[in-house]
């Protein structure tokens, strides 16, 4: 027990010391999600907006569920097949990403795209259905229209914000698998934790446990309180 109470009151220490590693850590894992959760957005929210549009179109009963299953697939899938990519043999290995954060940031891109787009979608989806045919009265062009229903529906959009950034984040397979978790190079803080537990070193991976709750603490934070002001202009 006393082992345990002097790990967290290492950890403690060293998050109030701004230990150099940890923030290293903590700096790579901001960059590489914010990069890749970025892209996920410019991707996924105007497709979602247009499927939400489009309701009922020709391959929609393929699409839609081949993005429902996107929004469930294991990440280290994901991994395996970005690693497969990126590999000497691979159709992208040219590109030398192997091991390094680009490699870590697509990994993470496709795993956030089916969250941003399927709940993008079914945001949009559950929006009054009269809306689109007044906003085409009015002479709106088909993206004009998709931006107005993603703004009509940003609850629903910054809830997919929050959900992709959550999934990425605090996601561990993937990145080992094309990271490979080298110490100032790639490691992120949930594969560092994962490494210092192994090691047996738990304040340090106490305090970047700490600071991951921390971020998802925020985000979900962000979330409610939006969701508390649409709640009050309604």
């Amino acid at each position: 027990m006393q082992t345990l109470l002097d790990a967290f009151f290492n950890a403690f220490q060293l998050l109030a010391s701004g230990d150099p590693e940890l923030l290293g850590i903590v700096g790579l894992t901001l960059r590489v999600t914010g990069v890749a959760l970025l892209l996920a957005l410019l991707l996924g929210l105007p497709v979602g907006a247009l499927l939400g549009l489009l309701g009922r179109f020709p391959g929609g009963g393929c699409v839609i569920p081949l993005i429902y299953t996107g929004m469930g697939l294991p990440p280290v899938v994901v991994g395996l097949f970005v690693y497969l990519l990126l590999s000497n043999q691979g159709l992208l290995g040219e590109l030398g990403w192997l091991f390094t954060p680009s490699a870590m940031v697509m990994a993470q891109t496709i795993i956030a795209l089916p969250l941003v787009v399927g709940l993008t979608l079914t945001a949009v989806q559950s929006l009054d259905p009269l809306l689109p045919l007044q906003l085409r009265a009015l002479g709106a062009t088909r993206w004009q229209l998709a931006w107005t229903m993603l703004v009509e529906s940003k609850l629903g959009v910054f809830a997919a914000i929050v959900a992709a950034f959550g999934s990425i984040i605090s996601e561990v397979g993937a990145v080992i698998l094309v990271g490979g978790n080298i110490r100032g190079e790639t490691r992120v803080l949930t594969t560092a934790i994962v490494l210092e537990t192994r090691r047996g070193e738990f304040a340090l991976a106490i305090a970047l446990g700490l600071i991951l709750l921390l971020l998802a603490l925020l985000a979900n934070v962000a979330l409610y309180r939006l969701q508390q002001r649409g709640a009050h202009l309604r």
